[in-house]
């Protein structure tokens, strides 16, 4: 099942290849041609990595039914995303330049000739996606190690030797397809091992038994503190500066797809996560009944697919494992790898060396995938975190440092290029020495657990607008561009 798995991604690979890599538009953004379909579900399964299936049923088997909270969180904040960026995105990005990066966007938004804005971004998204990408690597190895009892450091380069195959061919089009593909797999194996499960143990009668081992099992508000609830939903901020989900808007073929985008990628999403949930939930009694060890939490779903089904529909759903992990480590690698050509390998060759050159700047693209997954190995060789923590210290820290520069870019004329800069490495710099500095004080009171994004995403925001305001010089075209934006979207209304 794995070696067809593997297969058909390699082919989708190669399909990308001979379809769109023959400039860096189309290697990097699919030449925005991508429908609304597999918009949809690669921003969902670029999203939804190994956390989904292992980290969130994880956390509800440990803290139960209120990690819903961040099921919850980070639904709301997709499907405001889809409203708030998703439109002005694809319209403003085309009319900027034809930004193909984030940091080519605000470079262009901003007129920023100098390239700073491009250059500490870019360098934002090399070092949060390197860290980013390793989350996923664990996953596989953790996923070789669980189901099949290999080496982990095994099942870490297999993982990475497929993910780099398709993703170093096939571009933007082929993980795009790829995700598609995946998000298919993972929606069929997060609604069917619930309710196998279910059926196999007592029902609903299931959940009543889960509470019956620990009350704040079936308890939405209990199990955890004030503080991680909020900590929960609060990740649905992260949504708003995710470079590898908000680049499928930039994507899609007209801002008029994304209608159709967003219902079909939020009911995927709603349905992949209230599976997930019940997992964690079911996992609690079948554990129990089953009479066995569960060393980590995080191997829940690996454990239910072994004992429920068959060997080969438990083939199928490791193969969704790995679905949910290298959707996500791929769009990592493919904006990582644009950024270090686009927004320093341009810098270096020139814009009339980017203009002349295409096949140069796609081959550095491609070798840009190798050299951010060599370092990510690296990096995963000796995990010392869960996945959640792993995911979620990088998902701080692009909300936080991009998620207002985002929004305000889009929506301010206001906004300066200092106060962009000084607003993203504020964001940046508050998430990492909370994680380092604050949250191991988390022992003497329980605020200092306070999840990095929301004090990061909060200062971000408030630099980027004071700053602004201290800095910003009047400029008509940018105030006609954004009218130009709006004028756009009301025609489509």
């Amino acid at each position: 099942m794995l070696a067809a798995y593997f297969i058909i991604l390699l082919g989708i690979g190669y399909y990308g290849y001979k379809q769109a890599t023959s400039n860096i538009s189309e290697y990097m953004l699919g030449g925005r041609s991508i429908g609304p379909y597999v918009t949809a579900l690669s921003a969902g399964a670029a999203d939804m990595s190994g956390w989904m299936i292992m980290g969130l049923p994880g956390e509800v088997y440990t803290t139960g039914l209120s990690a819903a909270w961040l099921a919850i969180g980070l639904t709301l904040g997709a499907y405001l995303n889809y409203f708030i960026v998703a439109p002005r995105l694809r319209v403003y990005t085309e009319k900027a330049g034809d930004a193909i990066t984030l940091p080519d966007f605000f470079r262009n938004r901003l007129d920023d000739k100098s390239n700073v804005i491009k250059i500490i971004s870019g360098a934002i998204i090399v070092v949060f996606f390197t860290l980013y990408t390793h989350s996923g690597m664990v996953s596989g190895g953790k996923l070789f190690d669980s189901a099949f009892g290999l080496n982990y450091h095994f099942g870490l380069i297999l993982v990475t030797v497929i993910v780099i195959a398709y993703t170093f061919f096939g571009g933007y089009l082929a993980v795009s397809l790829t995700d598609f593909f995946q998000g298919v797999i993972m929606i069929i194996a997060m609604v069917m091992v619930p309710i196998v499960a279910m059926l196999q143990l007592s029902g609903l009668d299931t959940l009543s038994q889960a509470a019956d081992l620990k009350p704040t099992n079936l308890d939405i508000l209990k199990g955890t503190s004030v503080v991680g609830i909020i900590s929960f939903f609060a990740w649905g901020l992260g949504y708003f500066g995710q470079p590898h989900i908000i680049v499928r808007f930039m994507s899609i073929t007209h801002v008029r797809k994304l209608k159709t985008a967003r219902r079909f990628g939020i009911s995927w999403m709603a349905i992949s996560l209230i599976g997930a949930v019940f997992v964690g939930l079911t996992g609690i009694v079948f554990v129990r009944d089953q009479g066995v060890a569960l060393k980590d939490p995080e191997t829940l779903f690996i454990l239910m697919g072994q004992i429920l089904f068959h060997p080969l529909v438990g083939g199928f759903l490791l193969a969704a494992i790995l679905a949910a992990i290298m959707s996500t480590i791929s769009s990592q690698l493919l904006v990582t790898s644009s950024s270090l050509t686009e927004d320093f390998y341009k810098l270096f060759r020139g814009e009339e060396a980017a203009k002349k050159r295409q096949k140069e700047f796609v081959l550095v693209g491609r070798l840009s995938v190798i050299v951010v997954s060599v370092v990510a190995i690296l990096i995963a060789w000796h995990p010392n975190d869960t996945i959640l923590n792993l995911v979620g210290n990088a998902w701080a820290g692009f909300g936080a440092a991009f998620g207002p520069l985002v929004i305000l870019s889009l929506y301010w004329k206001g906004l300066s290029r200092t106060g962009a800069v000084s607003g993203m490495l504020v964001g940046a710099i508050v998430v990492i020495l909370w994680i380092v500095f604050i949250k191991p004080m988390g022992d003497y009171n329980d605020f200092f657990n306070l999840y990095e994004i929301i004090p990061g995403f909060i200062a971000s925001w408030v630099v980027t607008y004071v700053v602004s305001k201290m800095t910003r010089k009047p400029n008509h075209d940018v105030e006609q561009e954004i009218e130009d934006v709006k004028s756009t979207l009301k025609e489509v209304k």
